[in-house]
């Protein structure tokens, strides 16, 4: 399993909308620019954080995008199906029912009515990795970013490149 890098894309420009005023917004530019990656493809993951309710677009002039909804409120979980869709990330094929020492069009139980173990094993696999990511949130990773990561220069600066005029 591989993420896109939409989803670090994602997280890393909602860390930083967090702290832009209230009545402002943030355009895929100034995002793009500030991380130095592809405003193009930001725009597409951008495009379905706003489809998902995480962002929701400005418009005018100054206008751009800025959160739907409290930091607290969006996890990692939620950025993650957002960007990258919410099939599962195992698809089961059935091969066993393909086994040359089965009758296909006389399947016993074990085949049609019990499910595939490893489906089940991957299954269960993919539901603690969102649980663990739901209990991530925007709010969480800012404070843990501003509190013990980046320096008080750099916040000021990164505060100062978002809040611009």
């Amino acid at each position: 399993m591989k993420f896109s890098v939409g989803v670090e894309y994602a997280l890393h420009c909602l860390l930083y909308m967090i702290n832009v005023d209230k009545d402002k917004s943030v355009g895929i530019r100034d995002l793009a620019t500030f991380q130095g990656i592809s405003e193009s493809y930001l725009s597409k993951v951008y495009a379905r954080l706003s489809k998902n309710g995480l962002i929701k677009s400005v418009p005018g002039v100054k206008g751009g995008y800025a959160l739907a909804r409290d930091p607290k409120e969006i996890s990692f979980w939620d950025v993650v199906e957002a960007v990258e869709g919410n099939e599962s990330f195992f698809q089961c094929a059935e091969i066993r029912q393909n086994s040359i020492l089965v009758d296909k069009n006389n399947l016993p139980d074990s085949y049609t009515k019990c499910p595939c173990l490893i489906k089940v094993v991957m299954n269960e696999a993919e539901n603690e990795m969102k649980k663990y990511l739901e209990q991530k949130t925007l709010a969480w990773l800012h404070e843990e970013v501003y509190s013990n990561i980046l320096t008080k220069e750099a916040k000021e600066a990164t505060n100062l490149w978002f809040n611009k005029e």
